[in-house]
């Protein structure tokens, strides 16, 4: 039933933030039309996380929940290492019993979460033409 997800990021400068996604972070995108990317992910998972029903999206006339976009590396010193080379800016490492986690800041003032994690991961868990909810 599902083949894959399609995350929304919204930015005060869109245009910027795609430029570096794709050229600083190194993601593969594709032109949808009119120089509008739509930016390749590695594999994903999805957490649902307690919330208070204010960090919402409206689609329509219906709200729908809002999300946080971390992207996982395996070892966050060397990818900060990386990221430093090409000038990106990022925040203090926090440790957790579930991660090593920071953010690192896009041309457009937003920030993005970037961590290692320590519990069990489903990035595995299919494969890249699976097909979920059949």
């Amino acid at each position: 039933m599902f083949n894959g997800a399609h995350v929304l990021m919204y930015s005060r400068d869109a245009d910027a933030d795609r430029r570096f996604l794709q050229d600083v972070l190194g993601l593969p995108a594709v032109d949808s039309g009119g120089g509008w990317l739509i930016l390749g992910l590695p594999p994903a998972e999805l957490g649902v996380h307690p919330g208070d029903g204010t960090f919402t999206q409206r689609h329509g006339d219906h709200e729908l929940l809002g999300c946080v976009v971390y992207l996982m590396c395996d070892d966050l010193e060397a990818t900060l290492r990386t990221l430093r080379e090409r000038g990106v800016d990022h925040s203090d490492v926090e440790t957790a019993e579930w991660g090593d986690a920071t953010s690192i800041a896009l041309p457009s003032g937003g920030r993005l979460g970037l961590y290692q994690p320590r519990h069990p991961t489903a990035t595995h868990l299919l494969g890249s033409e699976a097909e979920v909810g059949g």
